[in-house]
């Protein structure tokens, strides 16, 4: 897992989406706590998935010095999905949902989220140019040259 420079690891989780028919995603959640990841087969058991890890962790600021989750050794080659590949940072949870980043890396893009709303956006706007390119037969790189020449 890569670091941020994030100090609550803990808080990083990594998306593996292995398919996507119908807006329906189905993959594989990976957490320094979940190391051989928990099956998804819906955006609202992902959701839940989520949430539940993120209940079971401090929230307290004094309760953020006690040890964090045991962590994935850094030399473990970090999973990937079939289709595509997320990181989800939360930093804050509040007003009854989550803001922070999440990372597309197929895509090699970064977007904040203020909700988990947002979030299901972002990642449903990532997958539909997943779609777009698969269609048009166009590979990742090609599409970011398109929108970014210099790369």
């Amino acid at each position: 897992m890569p670091d941020f420079g994030f100090q609550h690891n803990y808080k990083i989780f990594t998306v593996c989406m292995d398919d996507y028919q119908a807006d329906v995603p189905v993959g594989t959640l990976y957490h320094p706590s979940l190391p051989q990841g928990e099956g998804f087969l819906s955006l609202s058991q992902l959701i839940f998935k989520i949430q539940q890890l993120l209940d079971s962790f401090p929230s307290s600021p004094s309760a953020a010095f006690s040890p964090s989750p045991p962590a994935v050794s850094p030399s473990d080659p970090p999973p990937e999905g079939k289709r595509a590949t997320f990181l989800i940072r939360v930093l804050f949870q509040e007003n009854a949902s989550w803001q922070g980043s999440v990372l597309w890396l197929e895509g090699r893009r970064e977007a904040s989220f203020r909700s988990v709303l947002e979030l299901v956006l972002l990642i449903h706007s990532a997958l539909l140019d997943l779609n777009t390119l698969s269609k048009r037969g166009t590979s990742f790189r090609s599409l970011l040259q398109e929108r970014d020449p210099n790369s």
